[in-house]
């Protein structure tokens, strides 16, 4: 379809059920297709914004928003950032949509989707895509992600400071000759330092017993998931396994799945433009009906 040309970036704040704001970002005209995405745990909205872009040029209402506890949004006072109060908030921006939205969800964010969906006794959402998750996971790969998040309490001296760590979790990544772009996920504390911007209560450690239980959960809520499903891994990611999606794919006959060669667990930062082409097939047969 010819490009709408209404690319461009927008800010807005929505109230969730128990009285916080979070920020959000979107591209496109409200009453086009609606396509909201959630960001994976210790990024923010700012991950998706050559996507939301994309998405408001080709003719859809795209809006990506910073959770709970990250970035912009503002932080639990008691710290409660279970996936039940991520997906209220999940809703509360669905509620602010024209019609119902596909879901786009990365890592966490594709966790909270399907936790939103399955606890539904009538979805909210059109279609569901995954990003690299599902409820079972490489405990291995699980436990990379969590280091790199629970690590660097300390913050960082300075910015490329910051970059060297980023390097370190992701070195199949090219560096970026200008790491200026990570202040999006930076802030200067009262120390001097500068700090990822998450809460971090946001992730305390679990036990593999609530990581399991959880799991089982979330699997269980999938029979009640009928929409179209999607679900995309990168390659070289160390997160998915094949168990893991084959155990979804039980519970989800309808889910679809796709592979981007050449990216890891953050597909979206890793090969943005591939992912883009996984995805949009998917959406332009279930956005529009």
């Amino acid at each position: 379809m010819e490009p709408s040309h209404s690319n461009d970036l927008h800010n807005e704040r929505i109230r969730t059920r128990d009285g916080l704001t979070l920020a959000a970002t979107f591209s496109g005209e409200r009453g086009q297709p609606a396509v909201i995405l959630l960001h994976g745990g210790g990024q923010t909205r700012y991950s998706w914004r050559s996507t939301v872009r994309s998405l408001g040029a080709l003719g859809y209402h795209a809006l990506a928003f910073d959770a709970r506890g990250h970035g912009d949004s503002e932080w639990s006072a008691n710290s409660d950032y279970s996936y039940d109060r991520l997906s209220d908030d999940l809703q509360a921006v669905a509620a602010t949509m024209t019609s119902s939205p596909v879901i786009i969800g990365a890592s966490m964010g594709g966790m909270t989707a399907l936790h939103a969906v399955g606890r539904s006794e009538a979805s909210f959402a059109r279609a569901i895509v995954l990003v690299d998750i599902a409820p079972r996971i490489d405990p291995k790969g699980l436990k990379r992600v969590s280091d790199f998040l629970n690590g660097h309490r300390g913050g960082f001296a300075n910015i490329e400071e910051a970059a060297d760590a980023v390097a370190a979790y992701n070195p199949h990544r090219p560096r970026p000759r200008d790491p200026r772009g990570l202040m999006k996920n930076l802030r200067l504390r009262d120390d001097g330092r500068l700090h990822w911007h998450w809460d971090p209560t946001f992730f305390r450690e679990r036990s593999d017993i609530k990581r399991e239980k959880h799991a089982q959960r979330l699997l269980d809520m999938c029979s009640n998931i009928t929409i179209p499903a999607l679900l995309v891994r990168g390659a070289q990611s160390d997160v998915v396994t094949t168990h893991g999606i084959e155990e979804l794919r039980a519970r989800l006959p309808q889910l679809e799945v796709g592979t981007v060669p050449g990216a890891g667990h953050m597909i979206a930062g890793d090969r943005n433009e591939a992912f883009n082409d996984a995805i949009m097939p998917f959406i332009e047969r279930h956005a529009r009906l």
